[in-house]
């Protein structure tokens, strides 16, 4: 089941550093190129909610055949497309299975192992969710690089099958009873789909457009009627979509809290730093994974500590400690020069990749220990969906600050060259006999032609650090909430 949510989330970054290719090699016009990442995203957070419902007709165990086999299906079938609409359609069907298998691995962990075993099995989940973001670039950069861009969605299929063929002989939990989609609340999934996706797309569009236009306010408003509509028929309906009662217990809406605040990071992080490699260091796609991979060893490194540490300690306390270090791994990457490279990066990647269990496993055990059965696949479609939407908000917090901040840099930095900066020259790369202090003369052009770009990637820069160091400053601020991770003695779930 692991190696299947592997895959899925796999499947969100391994694009990433193929782009270009894909675009050439189907003609697909630049602009339109996020939408290969954006479809199959939106169909995952479309999909995550509805596992709750379908758990309980289909089994765990068949819910995740299900899903694997749809998976590896549109994966053969993003590899065979001859065109963007046909890519599009497959890279939907892909979310949309993908999102339906995460939840359930969580869910099976809880299900399958009694509480005393249950450590060893979420650290596994964990460090296949959590390394996956990590090695999509590289994966994605040496599949395209040695074969070709249709490998990307080709080397699921081997995998996939043999996980969907051992799930269906050995997990045979509960009995399947087709009759209970029936009660799957449609209206509410249209609701909760139109909320979700509108949310992605807002999310999206926003950075691009400045977060103004007449078609962002529109899609903001088609959110906010599908979020309301959303959480009524989920109040009112006698089989809801998911069940938002879960919030009113405390530690479990702390801990989809944290599983927000981890996705923004994770995903921010993960968005950042290729950006950061690429457009400013200019690296290949496989030079800039084999960088990355520096965050992923770290994760797998403190994984068995992490384990060990979580029968042993308090969970508020491991939660401190892996907040506190993601936050410092995020603001160390806050002070970086456009000479930064593998030694500059290497500790605040060891740092929140050694922090990431530690955010992971006790989060994950105080918000669904408490459940079982249909509450179950409910809390885990919940809290697997945070952690996504938290994702998405970081990354578009990324994009809007590269958008807007980087030319209030630039402008900043041309006003101080002007009035002679020694700081502002050494920050451009510029000789700084040139800079006294004395406010400098008129610039001929081929000055300024060649200032241009050094100013244009020093802005870059400062963004980029204003980016990590608000990514840092929320992991920070969370660590407020650490006391609400324990029950109240006398609390009861809803």
């Amino acid at each position: 089941m692991c190696i299947g949510m592997f895959m899925a989330i796999l499947d969100i970054q391994v694009v990433a550093s193929s782009l270009p290719a894909i675009r050439d090699a189907l003609d697909i016009p630049t602009d339109d190129l996020s939408w290969i990442q954006t479809a199959y995203l939106i169909a995952e957070v479309v999909a995550i909610p509805l596992t709750a419902r379908l758990t309980r007709p289909l089994t765990i165990g068949g819910l995740f055949v299900v899903a694997v086999t749809g998976f590896v299906a549109a994966s053969v079938g993003c590899a065979m497309s001859d065109g963007f609409a046909s890519l599009i359609l497959f890279r939907v069907l892909q979310g949309f299975c993908g999102g339906m298998i995460i939840p359930a691995v969580f869910t099976a962990v809880f299900v399958l192992f009694p509480p005393e075993l249950r450590v060893l099995p979420t650290t596994i989940a964990g460090v296949f969710a959590m390394l996956a973001p990590t090695l999509g670039p590289v994966v994605g950069g040496y599949i395209t690089e040695t074969f070709s861009w249709h490998w990307l969605f080709l080397v699921n299929i081997g995998p996939g099958i043999v996980a969907a063929v051992v799930a269906g002989v050995f997990i045979r939990i509960g009995r399947v009873d087709l009759r209970l989609l029936r009660r799957v609340d449609l209206i509410g999934l249209a609701c909760a789909a139109v909320f979700l996706a509108g949310l992605e797309l807002t999310l999206k569009q926003g950075p691009e457009q400045n977060w103004q236009g007449a078609w962002l306010i529109t899609l903001i408003s088609a959110c906010g009627l599908g979020a309301l509509a959303t959480i009524w028929r989920c109040l009112r309906h006698s089989e809801p979509l998911v069940d938002l009662r879960s919030f009113a217990d405390r530690p479990f809406a702390a801990g989809c809290t944290f599983s927000f605040v981890l996705g923004a990071g994770l995903y921010g992080s993960t968005y950042l730093l290729p950006l950061f490699l690429g457009f400013v260091r200019g690296h290949s796609p496989l030079v800039i994974g084999g960088i990355m991979v520096v965050c992923g060893a770290a994760q797998l490194a403190t994984a068995p500590v992490a384990a060990v540490a979580e029968r042993r300690i308090d969970p508020r306390l491991l939660t401190t400690l892996g907040y506190a270090l993601f936050a410092a791994g995020l603001i160390g990457n806050g002070f970086m020069t456009a000479d930064s490279d593998f030694d500059d990066l290497f500790w605040p990647q060891i740092l929140r990749g050694a922090a990431v269990m530690f955010c992971l496993l006790p989060t994950t055990t105080v918000a669904l220990q408490a459940y079982a059965g249909d509450a179950l696949a409910n809390a885990s479609a919940l809290f697997n969906l945070m952690r996504n939407l938290g994702g998405a908000v970081g990354i578009a917090v990324v994009d809007t600050i590269l958008a807007q901040r980087t030319a209030v840099h630039a402008e900043t930095l041309i006003k101080q060259l002007q009035a002679g900066s020694r700081e502002a020259a050494r920050l451009v790369g510029l000789p700084l006999d040139q800079f006294t202090g004395a406010p400098l003369g008129p610039i001929d052009d081929a000055t300024r032609a060649f200032v241009a770009p050094l100013v244009e990637r020093a802005a870059l820069v400062l963004s980029f650090n204003e980016a990590w160091l608000l990514l840092g400053g929320i992991f920070a601020v969370s660590l407020a909430l650490v006391p609400l991770l324990k029950a109240d003695a006398d609390s009861q779930l809803p």
